[in-house]
């Protein structure tokens, strides 16, 4: 029979590119990944070439033609922001099946730098327009959606529409996104010094931005940014033989509920309550237990729909987790996307590295090092459900990590 791989595996380092955010003078994503591996092997002291595993969406065989390497172990899984949730598992799975001890994953994505070297040029466009008979072609007709926020907003109508819910309770949740990101030096919306919309909002300001695509308003929307990441996955037997603290991987799952909304059964559920239960049983923990949140937050609908699926909120109730900013800094609730978020700190087009790594620094007791975090980041949270969605609410992955405390 399979042995259960909880604990077989540890997150030991986390760490990003030279420079994230908006990148004047321009950058790549090969550029982006190569110096998050760099600065992720120096933090856990360990050479690139003692890497066995890479997995990255698409460029595990340039990353490892760039560094040399002739990995074990090659995952290039692509499907959308939570792939990067998905790639621990899967290192998670390749080390306890014995096949590698050390893996990367890595992202890196030129969201802000790629976007505008091709803005204006028709990008995405021509190449015989797709596929007319395709589902989504047929979604795409009839309802006009044009982009990730006219798919989302359609299920934040719903939402509200299903549950009564008010859009001042989701303004809520940017609000508390915000003041974390007030925390974080690197977060591209820190204060008005990284950048003159940066600094504390109000409900009414979420309230009063423009409407992108309704109900959904400009601060409701994450950035777009560029953005390198990674984190380095070590064996149990090798976790504590490097200069930094292990994160302990005790569960994770993942599921896939769709591909397109045409096919999507509810549009205020996505498959998380799957991936979540494989994550929780595999841990042997449930939400009561988790003492953190990192939560895919590509708009205040994602994270608040999220927070139910998770288990930390009944359905219907899912904002109510960053009620009166209890999700905040000194928040009488569980700390939530402690980094600001991707609606407040980076959001390069797929998120779900940048939640690796923040889980990571709080729960290694590095959050709070001035370039890590200022004063009151940190947190005491032992242990973190971290979340991502891929797709149109489509593929979730789902950890449970915990501390070595």
């Amino acid at each position: 029979m399979p042995s259960n791989p909880s604990m077989a595996a540890a997150i030991v380092g986390a760490a990003e590119s030279d420079k994230i955010g908006y990148i004047e003078e321009g950058t790549t994503d090969q550029i982006l990944h190569i110096q998050a591996i760099s600065n992720v092997c120096a933090q856990v002291g360990i050479r690139p070439s003692e890497i066995e595993g890479i997995f990255s969406v698409g460029y595990s065989t340039n990353i490892a033609e760039y560094l040399g390497l002739h990995p074990k172990y090659i995952d290039t899984t692509g499907v959308g922001g939570c792939s990067f949730q998905m790639h621990v598992h899967h290192a998670l799975a390749a080390i306890n099946a014995g096949i590698i001890d050390i893996a990367v994953v890595s992202h890196g994505e030129s969201g802000y730098s790629g976007g505008r070297k091709n803005r204006g040029r028709g990008r995405n466009r021509g190449a015989g327009g797709g596929d007319p008979w395709q589902p989504s072609a047929m979604f795409d007709g009839p309802y006009g959606t044009s982009g990730p926020p006219s798919y989302y907003s359609h299920a934040y109508s719903r939402y509200l529409h299903q549950y009564g819910a008010r859009q001042e309770d989701f303004a809520q949740i940017a609000v508390t996104t915000r003041d974390w990101a007030g925390l974080n030096p690197r977060a591209v919306m820190h204060s008005k010094e990284t950048n003159p919309y940066g600094g504390k909002i109000t409900v009414d300001d979420v309230m009063n931005s423009r409407v992108i695509s309704w109900p959904l308003k400009l601060l409701d929307c994450c950035l777009v940014t560029d953005h390198g990441g990674a984190v380095i996955v070590a064996s149990a037997e090798r976790a504590r033989s490097f200069k930094t603290k292990p994160v302990w991987i005790a569960g994770a799952g993942e599921n896939m509920s769709h591909q397109n909304m045409l096919e999507m059964g509810d549009f205020t559920r996505t498959s998380a309550p799957e991936s979540s239960a494989t994550a929780y049983k595999m841990a042997g923990m449930g939400p009561g237990e988790m003492e953190m949140a990192m939560i895919y937050d590509s708009f205040t609908v994602t994270a608040g729909i999220t927070a139910e699926m998770l288990g930390l909120t009944k359905r219907g109730e899912g904002p109510s987790l960053w009620e009166g900013g209890k999700a905040g800094p000194g928040g009488s609730g569980i700390p939530v996307n402690t980094n600001g978020g991707g609606l407040s700190f980076s959001h390069s087009g797929m998120y779900g590295m940048m939640l690796l790594i923040e889980a990571y620094r709080q729960l290694s007791g590095t959050a709070e090092d001035g370039v890590n975090g200022l004063p009151g980041k940190q947190t005491s949270a032992k242990t973190a459900i971290v979340n991502g969605t891929g797709g149109l609410l489509s593929v979730t992955g789902t950890l449970v990590l915990a501390s070595d405390d």
